[in-house]
């Protein structure tokens, strides 16, 4: 398997897009330390852009950036539980300290482990909740007035065709990404008053290390194959290079949007 640093240099060397616009822009990625969330944190960096990313895995966090010191800024890493309100305005806040204020924010971190309705606690539920969606607020609540001082910024919220497909397995999981939706689109309302743009961002099933290790089986390769029109795997980079668009200068009208990448499968 590449390393990070060997993918970002790959990229750079495709007929990908490049976006003048997010050269030292200061990005925010939460859960940026595996996944999605590192494809995240490379193709950004890989456009010159100040990155800053949470994550609660500290020896992958902390390998991803040492993996991108080449870079024309290294991105900084900070620990954090994204469930604990208040480390995480401390962990924005070190990000801020280290290079100014924060122009876009990819609320990322999420967790789609698998639970049935009858084993959900009420304590499982809040837990759910505050990975998948709570976060997402806050972490905004947190860059916004960053924004607003600017008047400019785009925030990019992850979602998921889980529920789209009335997916099981994962109800609080599924309800959490559907209301990213609603938050998405009463948050363009009230920002974009100030030239900030809001958007969601739901991605089908990527083919990250995580999924393939749980989840990609036989049964699951044939859903694929069923669902999607496009018979190519989804990958994190497919998803990075859609959000580079979003918080680039070239979306500058676009808010209050699902933008769905899933290979035409919802």
């Amino acid at each position: 398997m590449s390393s990070p640093a060997n993918a970002v240099a790959r990229h750079a060397h495709e007929p990908y897009a490049r976006y003048p616009s997010l050269v030292d822009r200061v990005v925010l990625v939460t859960g940026g330390a595996t996944g999605i969330g590192a494809a995240f944190v490379e193709h950004f960096a890989a456009q010159g852009a100040r990155v800053g990313f949470l994550d609660i895995d500290t020896s992958a966090g902390v390998a991803l950036a040492d993996s991108l010191g080449d870079s024309r800024h290294k991105p900084l890493f900070v620990t954090c539980d994204l469930t604990d309100i208040g480390a995480l305005r401390a962990a924005i806040a070190d990000v801020k300290a280290a290079f100014g204020p924060i122009e876009v924010l990819l609320n990322n971190a999420a967790n789609d482990r698998r639970h049935a309705l009858a084993d959900v606690t009420p304590e499982s539920f809040d837990e759910g909740i505050a990975v998948n969606v709570r976060h997402q607020l806050f972490a905004t609540q947190a860059v916004v007035e960053d924004m607003k001082a600017a008047r400019a910024g785009s925030i990019i919220n992850m979602g998921s065709i889980s529920w789209m497909l009335k997916n099981s397995d994962y109800p609080v999981y599924v309800m959490s990404k559907s209301a990213v939706q609603g938050l998405t689109r009463g948050l363009a309302k009230e920002l974009g008053p100030y030239g900030i743009r809001v958007n969601t961002l739901a991605p089908g099933w990527v083919m990250t290390d995580k999924q393939r290790r749980l989840w990609l089986d036989d049964e699951g390769r044939e859903a694929i194959r069923r669902g999607q029109c496009i018979g190519a795997e989804l990958l994190p980079e497919d998803l990075a290079r859609m959000a580079l668009f979003l918080a680039a200068d070239d979306s500058r009208m676009i808010t209050s949007q699902d933008i769905v990448v899933d290979g035409g499968w919802a």
